[in-house]
């Protein structure tokens, strides 16, 4: 059984049929039919049947399949190994919007000029699906919040920190302090669907006191999220770095969480499919980080002399 075998079994499967993974591979179709009956007789069974117009696995090839990812991505992994000096090829980097709209735009900038060889790919969503969409190849690594669930996390997973988060609820301009739950006026949470973390957490702390929201509003960004909480809609959690972006934020309060505190974002990725390109932007991620933390000492320091500026902050 060879790679390029693996690799048009796993592209029949992820296209859901012979005629879009030939495209996909740019192959003729007779040739990709081909190949799929060579690597079932020599495994000696059917990988896949038919169901009308489908092609449905057969247990064996539900079986195949995550040796044939293991063994690509292995395969992938020693390609760059050879040429660690120089990232190339394509990076799918899963990101949480939060952190595509405030951490990565100076970050994969500067990861564009050094590596102009890597072709990176983003795309946005909940911790949730980024870890799913991690652990079955469809992007190479991404970076989340961590989980309010570690097992979520289990040992196909390798990660490292990269950011730090202050969770903070978000309020219309008015509103009363926040020590717990019960000060908290507006029944109706705004919030990302199920699968962000950050909804998790406050969640879970609503429910520690007793206490549910009466009403969840789903909403896709933080754009809109802010505007709902300024509009009078509800109350939402963010990270504090997510209020930087905002133009006006004149009609929102600030509420620290001191129950839930600080969130690290972690970079994740497959144990054993990593590549000198995501090393590469691990790298990036890291040096930045600890410039990061080396610089927030004498920004505390300017912070406490300069005047104070009120900002709609509670």
């Amino acid at each position: 059984m060879d790679l390029a075998a693996l690799n048009i079994f796993r592209a029949v499967v992820r296209e859901n049929g012979v005629t879009r993974a030939a495209a996909k591979l740019n192959r003729v179709q007779s040739n990709v039919t081909t190949r799929i009956k060579q690597l079932e007789e020599q495994l000696g069974t059917d990988l896949f049947i038919r169901d009308g117009r489908r092609l449905v696995l057969t247990p064996a090839g539900e079986t195949l399949l995550p040796y044939a990812e293991r063994l690509l991505a292995l395969a992938d992994e020693a390609r760059h190994a050879v040429r660690e000096d120089r990232p190339s090829g394509r990076l799918r980097l899963g990101t949480m919007e939060s952190v595509a709209a405030t951490r990565l735009p100076g970050l994969l900038a500067q990861y564009h000029q050094q590596w102009p060889a890597v072709a990176l790919e983003l795309e946005t969503g909940t911790t949730g699906k980024l870890i799913e969409r991690v652990r079955e190849f469809e992007v190479d690594a991404a970076l989340v919040a961590t989980p309010l669930d570690p097992a979520s996390l289990d040992d196909l997973f390798e990660s490292v920190p990269v950011f730090r988060e202050e969770l903070v609820m978000l309020t219309p301009r008015g509103h009363r302090a926040i020590h717990e739950v019960s000060d908290v006026a507006l029944s109706t949470l705004i919030a990302f669907e199920r699968g962000c973390a950050y909804r998790a957490y406050i969640e879970k702390w609503y429910l520690e006191h007793g206490v549910r929201p009466a009403r969840v509003l789903e909403l896709g960004s933080y754009h809109a999220i802010v505007a709902c909480v300024a509009a009078g809609a509800g109350v939402a959690v963010a990270p504090r770095s997510v209020l930087d972006l905002q133009t006006d934020a004149s009609n929102i309060a600030v509420h620290p969480l001191p129950d839930i505190g600080m969130i690290d974002t972690l970079l994740v990725w497959r144990r054993g499919h990593f590549s000198s390109a995501l090393n590469a932007l691990r790298r990036t991620l890291v040096e930045a980080q600890q410039e990061a933390v080396d610089v927030a000492p004498e920004a505390l320091a300017r912070a406490e002399t300069a005047p104070e500026v009120d900002a709609g902050v509670v």
